[in-house]
């Protein structure tokens, strides 16, 4: 489970098993810049779900992958949806068919389908 609480200002403090993280806004929309904002910290979650099951993969068939280098960026958000760009690179002595099979698990990583499949959010009152 993850928890959090407001620290000051804007600024959330947000606890995860032994690990403490903050989020916050820039000074310009009134907070004090003190950690990644929340969409920063989505797309945290996409490069480094990306790399991680990526890598695992990578491990289980004993291929030479060095590195999985993502660059995330949400291009556009409306009501009408998001679009958000993800460019990823592989390191590493690899065939051309281990890196299009690379890409192909990429996109099967937990954070990718949680983002483009169907997602209810239930919310109640404690």
């Amino acid at each position: 489970m993850i928890t959090g609480n407001r620290k000051n200002k804007l600024a959330a403090e947000i606890q995860i098993r032994n690990h403490t993280l903050v989020s916050d806004v820039s000074a310009e929309l009134g907070g004090n810049d003190e950690g990644p904002d929340p969409h920063e910290l989505l797309q945290a979650a996409l490069a480094g779900c990306t790399i991680i099951t990526v890598q695992m993969y990578a491990n289980r068939k004993q291929w030479p992958l060095e590195s999985t280098d993502v660059k995330i960026k949400i291009l556009s958000e409306d009501k009408e949806g998001t679009v958000i760009s993800r460019d990823v690179s592989f390191k590493g002595n690899l065939s051309q068919e281990q890196r299009d099979q690379l890409l192909v698990i990429a996109n099967k990583c937990p954070i990718h389908r949680l983002l483009t499949g169907p997602v209810q959010i239930q919310t109640q009152m404690s």
